[in-house]
């Protein structure tokens, strides 16, 4: 009996603890990041590069600081967000609907699979010119060429995750009764979740990615159109400025949608395995 109430105290761990486990992890896995940027600025005021080639990253940081305070950063950021997250969101409806359709009916794989097997590998910015002929070079032109993009990574792992599904659960539900939908609903797409999850993974970096190059070659307002205007202006610490910005947005979205995941997929065992952050 003593042992039966010993186990779950075991089992809960304290917050000093887990800090204490999870603490160094965490100052391992920024050391490389604070190495290279130690190195940045250590070679920057070392004189074998002048200031244009190479800032140095205090000055880089005093400019992100100084575009914060004026609202240009807010501006440009909160742009380039609403394009590549609403983009996302579309490859996310269109694109599990497409895989979806794919694995479930006969007329739409034979459809849209060639489609699908041309896109795929083919490189979607040969699309800009016909894109910018046809929408412009605002926020739907941008917005179109972020899902061009990232809708196939979304496509493919649909349709590979519901075709993996066990047959025997769906044969299960359907002697029990459920009909079609209810066997879509309940059981083939939370078993295909993990899989499709990894398919928006992907898909959101794709959509920020060519959110930014399409604001570099279209131009306006946005983090890769910002960078492409100091660049024209030869200000190398506002193009530096616009590398670090992409580059933390972009690890933080990575990090949210990682996160989310595991939100999503509490249930399943991926969730339960050890975490390293």
């Amino acid at each position: 009996m003593a042992l039966r109430h010993m186990t779950p105290r075991a089992k809960t761990e304290s917050w000093p603890a887990k800090a204490a486990r999870v603490l160094p992890l965490l100052l391992a896995r920024c050391f490389s990041v604070a190495a290279l940027l130690a190195a940045w600025e250590i070679l920057a005021r070392s004189g074998l590069f002048t200031p244009f080639q190479l800032p140095p990253f205090s000055a880089v940081v005093a400019r992100i600081w100084n575009d914060g305070a004026t609202g240009d950063l807010w501006l440009n950021l909160a742009l380039t967000l609403y394009r590549a997250l609403t983009a996302f969101c579309i490859c996310a409806v269109a694109g599990v609907a497409v895989g979806t359709a794919m694995s479930r009916s006969v007329l739409a794989r034979w459809f849209f699979d060639p489609i699908v097997s041309i896109g795929f590998p083919m490189p979607k910015i040969a699309f800009l010119p016909v894109v910018i002929l046809w929408l412009g070079v605002y926020d739907v032109s941008k917005i179109t060429m972020a899902v061009i993009d990232a809708i196939f990574p979304v496509i493919a792992a649909t349709v590979i995750a519901i075709e993996g599904v066990e047959r025997e659960w769906i044969w299960s539900a359907r002697n029990m009764g459920a009909s079609d939908r209810d066997v879509l609903r309940q059981v083939v797409l939370p078993a295909a979740l993990p899989q499709i999850m990894t398919g928006l993974q992907v898909a959101l970096p794709l959509a920020l990615i060519v959110t930014v190059v399409a604001e570099m070659l279209m131009g306006g307002y946005g983090l890769g159109g910002a960078m492409m205007t100091a660049s024209r202006f030869a200000n190398s610490t506002g193009v530096f400025a616009g590398i670090v910005e992409i580059a933390v947005v972009g690890y933080t979205l990575v990090k949210a949608m990682s996160l989310l995941r595991r939100r999503l997929l509490a249930w399943h065992p991926e969730a339960h395995a050890p975490s390293t952050v």
